[in-house]
């Protein structure tokens, strides 16, 4: 049986989904995308001074999202500036409102 190309992006967007989901799924991780929304960009130590949590843990929570695509960072050694990926951010968006809004992209599946 041959896929369809709307097929393809179901299961496309579906995984992308999950992998936002997943990483959303951490009260620190919004908490730092919400720092992240409100500036342009920030470092590791300033997230240090707003979340009360030490900095390895904050560099893990930042690996997660940046992992998921969700922010992106640029060394400026000895610091890494983090700021949200603005098309993996939109992307993000649209899906979960896709997915609350009951889109048609979400009603393949039958139960």
């Amino acid at each position: 049986m041959k896929r369809s190309l709307s097929d393809i992006q179901y299961k496309e967007d579906t995984e992308k989904l999950a992998r936002f989901a997943k990483a959303l799924g951490h009260p620190t991780r919004i908490a730092i995308l919400k720092h992240l929304e409100n500036q342009s960009c920030c470092f590791t130590g300033e997230l240090v001074d707003v979340l009360p949590l030490a900095q390895s843990t904050i560099s893990q929570h930042l690996k997660e999202l940046k992992n998921a695509g969700l922010i992106q960072g640029e060394l400026k050694p000895p610091k890494i500036k983090y700021c949200i990926n603005q098309e993996n951010w939109s992307k993000a968006k649209q899906l979960f409102d896709d997915l609350f809004n009951g889109s048609n992209s979400f009603e393949k599946v039958k139960c």
